[in-house]
């Protein structure tokens, strides 16, 4: 990204919020509408689900989810914003294209992309490499859902001999799965495990992170794999800057401040306004986007 874009977009998103305090009230003093906790349907097996005009039938684990796995279960399930974010981001007109902080040649990494791949399926025709980050648990379902409903180009096969990228892990011509948990993996690898092995000088450009705060102790961790990536080479070069960009259902005021107060210290933030983004994540819709870029200091 470079020092025009990152000033394109900052120009676009407005106020920079300098009080997470005053921000938390702006929040939470809304009318917030009753989600329950953020399923579309949290007993379907298979979900019908249509992102920018595409058809998507996703297959998720209302079994998992109910279980008792000491890791964490969240993931099985696909979360109301999932597929309003995804609709977002694929958008021509979306802010992140329309400065030219993402384009066809960026690579984005999410973080926490559970079982159904449905923002890495909707934003991989608009990027040059998608990276879906989770614990190992979801692959089982994430693969499937991502190979039966990416779109493959006719030189797939040939992508998957390159030779770079274990063909395991490559679900479609530019959308690579990874094991990524952030209190116990490191992020000093990622680039050479990713393919950017000197060939490409992009980096990281964005990181996404789509309704992955529902716990206070999963802030601090989750925060400095976001401050991690965007000090990662590349990223944090002279006129460049890993940009992110965090997704979240308005639940806890309390999970929510302390992810805000974490976050605000690592990185410059800000909330993409309501004329940036698509009905149903507008102010009352109890959902939100916060853009991050980390502060100098941490560069």
């Amino acid at each position: 990204m470079t020092v025009m874009a990152l000033q394109s977009l900052i120009s676009a998103l407005g106020e920079e919020i300098n009080d997470p305090e005053e921000e938390m009230f702006l929040l939470f003093s809304q009318d917030l509408p009753s989600q329950n906790l953020g399923f579309v349907d949290a007993k379907a097996t298979n979900l019908d689900i249509t992102i920018s005009g595409r058809d998507l039938n996703i297959i998720q684990s209302p079994g998992l989810l109910s279980s008792n796995r000491t890791e964490g279960t969240t993931g099985a399930v696909v979360w109301k914003i999932t597929p309003l974010f995804a609709e977002w981001i694929a958008l021509e007109e979306n802010v992140l294209f329309q400065s030219s902080v993402l384009d066809r040649q960026s690579t984005v990494l999410e973080l926490g992309c559970g079982i159904s791949g449905i923002v890495a399926i909707a934003s991989s025709p608009r990027v040059g490499k998608y990276v879906a980050t989770d614990q190992e648990y979801v692959f089982k379902w994430l693969k499937p859902n991502i190979q039966d409903n990416a779109p493959k180009p006719k030189n797939f096969d040939k992508v998957k001999q390159r030779g770079r990228i274990p063909d395991s892990n490559l679900m479609s011509d530019n959308i690579l799965i990874m094991a990524l948990d952030w209190e116990l993996s490191s992020t000093s690898d990622l680039p050479k495990m990713i393919g950017d092995s000197g060939d490409n000088d992009h980096g990281i450009n964005a990181v996404i992170a789509c309704d992955c705060i529902y716990n206070e102790a999963l802030v601090e961790p989750m925060v400095r794999t976001c401050a991690e990536i965007c000090q990662l080479p590349n990223a944090s070069s002279p006129g460049k800057a890993t940009v992110c960009i965090i997704a979240q259902q308005l639940r806890s005021d309390l999970v929510f401040g302390a992810w805000l107060f974490a976050f605000h210290k690592i990185f410059r933030v800000w909330r993409v306004p309501d004329d940036l983004l698509i009905e149903g994540l507008r102010e009352g819709s109890g959902f939100v986007i916060h853009v991050g870029i980390l502060r100098e200091k941490h560069t």
